[in-house]
């Protein structure tokens, strides 16, 4: 799958990829992020995807530049995929930089342009607790929740906040018991789960300090 990502000619380098998905029904997850640096937060969330949701396997959308986050301190593109493919460390996770190739920086913008592309996958979102707890910032969530299937990932000091919060209050009413999470990649959407689990306490931000201290 690895060399799935390596384009064979001078067009979009994720073209294999769109053309393992395209019209296979494929059940595949997206995780998308700055990923400034990867780490094993964001592992741990992918292999509970791949088993609980039974999903094919789950792609790492690293992003050009989040629009809710700013460019100072922001890694370069081609250092953070490559980070991001080291962590990984998966045969079905699969490392991308789609959307720098569809030119989309809006998460609903990329959801539509990919399932355009990839035909009959049924793509589901996935996301840490502490996404949930600001999507409400993200340019047209609700048409995210309108998309695709959701699935949101407990996150320490974030769960009963995200559960407490506008999108959660929003959608209460479609939220899917957890029990019966392997059936969402299949369910129409809205359709959301919140998956409590085993918490990872890697973060990003945390890692970022540490080595600026580590410099300092």
């Amino acid at each position: 799958m690895a060399d799935s990502l390596k384009s064979r000619n001078n067009g979009d380098p994720n073209r294999d990829i769109y053309a393992l998905a395209r019209g296979s029904g494929r059940r595949i997850g997206l995780l998308g992020g700055s990923f400034n640096p990867a780490h094993d937060g964001h592992r741990h969330i992918s292999l509970l995807a791949l088993r609980h949701l039974r999903l094919h396997e789950v792609w790492w959308l690293v992003s050009p530049q989040n629009p809710l986050k700013p460019a100072a301190g922001m890694a370069d593109l081609a250092e953070r995929l490559a980070c991001a493919k080291t962590v990984a460390r998966h045969p079905r996770i699969v490392v991308s930089d789609i959307e720098a190739h569809l030119n989309t920086r809006h998460t609903l913008d990329t959801l539509r342009r990919l399932q355009r592309r990839c035909g009959r996958t049924r793509f589901v979102w996935l996301m840490g607790a502490d996404n949930l707890t600001q999507i409400s910032q993200w340019r047209n969530w609700t048409s995210i929740f309108d998309t695709v299937p959701i699935a949101v990932f407990a996150r320490p000091g974030y769960s009963m906040l995200a559960l407490a919060g506008k999108a959660a209050h929003r959608y209460a009413r479609i939220r899917i018991p957890a029990r019966v999470a392997s059936g969402l990649a299949a369910s129409t959407p809205p359709a959301w789960v919140f998956l409590h689990s085993r918490l990872h306490h890697a973060s990003a931000t945390q890692i970022r300090a540490a080595g600026k201290a580590n410099r300092d």
